[in-house]
């Protein structure tokens, strides 16, 4: 890393001039990324394989409460996401404004914190707007005990984004995947204890799933607080020395910059999660046919997310450098690896869906044979549905980077409601084609984001100056 010269003139980041040089950093940076994302999301998925093994209605309790929960994570992911462009612009200005780098982390993880109490109460609504939009009772009760098991892991999985944003802008990604992982193997003993009521422990099932998560979540928040003191770098940004002290003008910019990404992430996060309460108002068998294949989608979705999560630092780093140049390679680059990365999956989902179904069920238990046929119809369509998603969320990640948040936030709303969610609603529960219409409508709405996106990332990039 380079000093301070000795008129303290500010030490713009060093960045690629070749497109070799480019895409090899991003890799570097951006599949630990992606391996760290794909292992943290892997705490729900291991919830989702354990819960299928109860029965079919907790599966969709699990489904339902899923939705009412990340939902409040989504608000909560504005300044998460805050984090990269804010650190990696500063650092691209100067690589040592350490100062700033602080303020914008620190800042951020009030943010969370802030919101936690209100983020509870919302969480015991869970029942009664269940029931509200239509959901079995039963189901509906089970839901609200899971989401209130997982709430006081909440602000903790959110926070450790924030950290492992920080530390991705440090270039820092090798022992945030081994954190990752550490914590997610947590995550599965614990479930193993508390669903099944091994060892002495109770068995609490669904209830127990959530417990296990949210001591995982925050075991691996204090991992990453642990990693960031000792490491040499990334304590030099002190980001704990006085955490108490409040700076309410980073605390604005940090909201100002995050709301419109919560908005953003809202309208294509319950976009899916609509399709959860869509799919209850067919049938539960529905539901827990959807809960498995957009477990697989999203299981997949964590390659370009995690690779665009690495091209919005290099983009943002390329901005505050004011290097034009580098930032149409980051981006270009970012796109192209980031929807190649789904490709080959896309092609095995679709032509062997009943390989991957059977990870999830028992394909020789009689009860969960009208769960697996559905399943069939369902990932096909989303091995298609699984490369426009890639493509719009390297675009809308590249824009953040650029710290474009307001016109995306639009044009996501555009796509998602006003285009994909009447798709869904109309073909799904007004014609003959029923739950498969409905992931229909899903593609629909990611194939305008693409295109939208796209086409915001390409004027701001390439058409106007950066």
């Amino acid at each position: 890393m380079a000093t301070l010269a000795s008129d303290n003139t500010p030490q713009k980041t060093e960045l690629p001039t070749t497109w070799q040089g480019e895409t090899r950093i991003l890799l570097a940076l951006g599949v630990p990324m992606a391996l760290t994302q794909l292992i943290a999301f892997a705490v729900y998925t291991i919830d989702v394989l354990m819960i299928g093994r109860i029965s079919p209605e907790d599966l969709a309790a699990a489904s339902i409460g899923t939705v009412i929960y990340f939902a409040l994570w989504m608000v909560g992911s504005g300044p998460v996401m805050a984090v990269s462009p804010l650190v990696s612009q500063a650092l691209g200005a100067d690589q040592n404004d350490t100062q700033d780098v602080r303020r914008s982390v620190r800042m951020a993880l009030w943010a969370i914190f802030l919101m936690f109490p209100v983020v509870v109460i919302a969480l015991a609504l869970t029942e009664p707007v269940a029931l509200a939009l239509g959901q079995d009772p039963v189901v509906s009760a089970k839901a609200a005990d899971y989401v209130l098991a997982l709430a006081f892991g909440w602000p903790f999985a959110l926070a450790t984004m924030a950290l492992r944003n920080f530390l991705a802008a440090l270039e820092k990604t090798k022992i945030p995947l081994l954190l990752a992982g550490m914590t997610t193997l947590l995550n599965a003993g614990l479930n193993y204890l508390f669903i099944f009521g091994k060892f002495g422990f109770p068995r609490m099932e669904l209830v127990g799933a959530g417990i296990a998560s949210s001591l995982s979540y925050t075991a691996g928040f204090f991992l990453f607080v642990g990693y960031i003191l000792l490491d040499k770098r990334a304590k030099t940004f002190d980001l704990f020395h006085r955490f108490w002290r409040s700076d309410w003008q980073r605390l604005r910019e940090v909201v100002a910059l995050g709301w419109p990404i919560s908005l953003t992430t809202i309208f294509e996060g319950m976009l899916f999660n609509s399709a959860v309460i869509l799919m209850g108002l067919i049938g539960i068998m529905e539901v827990a046919a959807y809960q498995i294949s957009i477990n697989v989608v999203a299981l997949a979705f964590m390659l370009p997310w995690g690779l665009s999560m690495a091209g919005a630092v290099r983009i943002g780093l390329a901005k505050g450098a004011e290097n034009d140049a580098a930032v149409k390679r980051s981006a270009s680059v970012t796109l192209v690896a980031a929807t190649l990365s789904v490709v080959a999956l896309a092609v095995v989902i679709g032509l062997f869906p009943m390989n991957v179904a059977a990870f999830y069920l028992d394909p020789d238990d009689p009860a969960n044979g009208a769960v697996i046929r559905l399943v069939l119809l369902f990932l096909p369509i989303a091995g298609v549905f699984m490369v426009f998603d890639a493509a719009q969320v390297a675009a809308n990640q590249l824009l953040r980077g650029l710290k474009d948040v307001r016109a995306p936030m639009y044009l996501a709303g555009v796509s998602y409601w006003i285009i994909g969610f009447p798709v869904a609603l109309f073909l799904g529960l007004g014609t003959a084609m029923g739950a498969v219409g409905i992931w229909y409508g899903l593609t629909a709405g990611l194939m305008s984001a693409t295109v939208l996106l796209g086409s915001r990332l390409w004027w701001i990039a390439w058409r106007k100056k950066t």
